[in-house]
């Protein structure tokens, strides 16, 4: 018998990825969570389309009902929660909560949060799990309050759950109409397509772990399937071991734009500012890795990916 996993979040920009990646598995029927009733969409096909209120907790029972695995991605981006701290908290906090407890009166087996690596603060040094979180931003503290749900019921075994906190994910979403164009990669790479030119706001000096949504999106289907003793306490570290400059990444695309588009874009950012630095870090996966998983990713296949899409979506470069 097939186990079904419901994906929340799973028409969105990491979700999108992860659920293209999971419909491959034929021991799984895959359900996507949905605001509002939906045909799957032709880069889903054989997905069952599923509404989640997520202000009744009746139609979260009925959602859950059924479900062996939950993998929650459904979140307010970083931008809205800047906006709206209180609406950040409702959403990423309060919402992770009533999902979970769905879960558990429905009997899920397993529950995967996808957390983010901002909720340690200032990334700096080695960043492992032991790191003491200090989340500075409407973002990571709403995506901490969720986390500290799943992880109290794990540790109360009243259900197997599991924190995935992701470093700077980048790639070609499933579809163009996902709203993360912010982002820094995907935002160059439209730059490169509209304007033949990337412009930094910065000069570039700052550090990022970049990791492809191709390794997202396996981490994810790892941590749905590990077995529970193999868990431990529940909580992992995702990155992609490649710590770089923005402008070193900036300059990555600009190279794969002239192989993949055929011209090269300017770079243009501002100078340094005098004694401007910035500190170095280690993004930890050893934790993640002792349980089995690699990285597979390809870091400038998955800009090329992302070039493209862009050159498809928003016309031809002026």
């Amino acid at each position: 018998m097939k186990r079904r996993v419901l994906i929340t979040g799973g028409l969105g920009y990491v979700g999108g990825r992860a659920a293209q990646h999971l419909i491959h598995d034929t021991e799984l029927d895959i359900a996507v969570g949905t605001r509002a009733p939906i045909a799957p969409p032709p880069w889903l096909s054989g997905a069952d389309m599923v509404q989640t209120d997520w202000a009744s907790s009746k139609n979260l029972i009925a959602a859950c009902t059924g479900t062996n695995t939950v993998i929650h991605l459904a979140a307010m981006n970083e931008n809205d929660c800047v906006a709206d701290p209180p609406g950040a908290l409702l959403a990423n906090g309060v919402t992770t909560a009533r999902l979970l407890q769905a879960a558990i009166e429905t009997g899920v087996q397993r529950f995967v949060y996808l957390s983010t690596a901002h909720v340690y603060g200032s990334l700096t040094g080695l960043i492992s799990e032991k790191t003491l979180p200090r989340p500075q931003h409407p973002y990571a503290t709403s995506h901490r309050a969720g986390e500290d749900s799943v992880l109290a019921a794990h540790d109360a075994n009243r259900i197997s759950g599991c924190v995935i906190r992701l470093s700077n994910g980048f790639g070609a979403p499933a579809h163009p109409d996902v709203n993360r164009w912010t982002l820094i990669v995907n935002d160059l790479c439209r730059q490169a397509v509209q304007t033949k030119k990337l412009a930094l706001r910065s000069a570039g000096l700052q550090f990022r772990d970049f990791v492809t949504l191709h390794d997202a999106a396996r981490a994810i289907a790892h941590c749905s399937k590990l077995p529970p003793e193999a868990l431990g306490d529940g909580l992992f570290n995702v990155g992609g071991e490649c710590t770089m400059q923005v402008i070193e990444m900036a300059r990555d695309i600009a190279d794969r734009c002239a192989a993949v588009l055929g011209y090269k874009p300017e770079i243009i950012y501002p100078p340094a500012k005098p004694g401007e630095r910035a500190e170095m870090h280690e993004y930890s996966m050893e934790k993640i890795k002792a349980t089995g998983f690699t990285l597979t990713g390809n870091r400038r296949a998955e800009i090329d990916a992302t070039l493209s899409l862009c050159a498809k979506a928003f016309g031809t470069p002026r």
